[in-house]
């Protein structure tokens, strides 16, 4: 989970936040996961010289989010065989608890050469050993 002060810079003219805004939190939503597990988080993939990009991006709008509210993401890890990444996403509105926005994302895994990786990662696989055992959700 984190948390995320509403900035201006992310409102559009009818003052509620852009729409494309919700991506970056859900970026900021992927960092937090990496810190709180570590050994999947950017630093590792570019220790590793392997890096993971968007493949797939799902977005579900429901209320808007204002300049200084609190945003609330919670991002979840969902297992699913092969070398991807698949994450969801809850944004709350902090002070009311209201469901803001939901969505997805699935990363795709990518060599140092540039070539769609099919195996999973080293730093991947042991991460996925340490942290889902036989439970295969986080």
């Amino acid at each position: 989970m984190c948390r995320i002060q509403v900035k201006f810079s992310e409102i559009d003219s009818m003052r509620r936040v852009w729409h494309g805004s919700y991506v970056t939190y859900f970026e900021d939503g992927r960092e937090s996961f990496g810190r709180r597990y570590p050994g999947i988080g950017y630093a590792d993939m570019q220790r590793a010289g392997i890096y993971a990009p968007i493949y797939d991006l799902h977005v579900r709008y429901y209320a808007p989010l204002e300049m200084n509210d609190v945003a609330i993401v919670h991002t979840r890890y969902i297992y699913k065989p092969g070398a991807r990444l698949d994450f969801s996403y809850r944004i709350l509105r902090e002070s009311d608890q209201v469901l803001c926005t939901e969505g997805d994302t699935v990363q795709l895994f990518i060599s140092p050469d540039g070539a769609l990786m099919t195996d999973l990662p080293d730093y991947y696989r042991r991460w996925q050993e340490q942290y889902l055992g036989t439970g295969r959700g986080l």
